[in-house]
């Protein structure tokens, strides 16, 4: 998975650098397209839940640790098991409100029909398309039920390293150090 996310990530950084030179040099030369900006946004939102989630696996999320870095060796180690349980809850919380937000057996029931499910439900996900790539925005926001699994996945791997149940594994690619806060 982390390959995966990596892939992803430089693939989207490069695409939205492109998307960027692009734009720089249609509106200095007076032919601006109309949809570039949408699609730099997109680039940037996908970017950072896909970054987010690769972040938490290599535990560079961001801890703040003036009160825990006065604790015990012990306490340390319960509250950052703490820290990354409640990292596991946020991401099956959020599983939970993409499952409920998107409805997937709501669109099975309607015969994957997104006009019927709105009619029955209001649920307008599946009818609703952005404003200048005219995707369906359905599309774009899969990030966010991408992003939950990734998240809750990698929050599961940190939190069996935490309790020693497996040995923690060093990313590769990337020197850092153990620091002796939360995350």
């Amino acid at each position: 998975m982390d390959r995966l996310e990596e892939g992803a990530c430089v693939l989207i950084f490069v695409v939205m650098t492109a998307v960027a030179l692009v734009n720089v040099v249609t509106r200095y030369s007076h032919f601006p397209i109309y949809w570039i900006d949408e699609s730099a946004v997109y680039c940037v939102v996908w970017l950072t839940f896909i970054g987010a989630s690769a972040m938490t696996r290599l535990r560079l999320d961001f801890a703040v640790t003036m009160m825990t870095e006065r604790l015990s060796a012990r306490g340390q180690k319960i509250a950052k098991v703490m820290a990354t349980g409640m990292v596991v809850l946020f991401g099956a919380s959020l599983i939970a409100t993409c499952v409920l937000w998107m409805d997937p057996i709501g669109l099975a029931r309607a015969g994957f029909d997104g006009r019927k499910l709105a009619a029955e439900t209001f649920n307008f996900l599946y009818t609703e398309r952005t404003q200048t790539l005219n995707w369906p925005t359905w599309v774009v926001y899969l990030t966010l039920p991408i992003f939950a699994v990734s998240m809750t996945v990698h929050g599961l791997a940190n939190l069996l390293e935490d309790l020693e149940l497996v040995p923690r594994t060093p990313p590769k690619g990337f020197q850092l150090s153990e620091l002796d806060g939360v995350n």
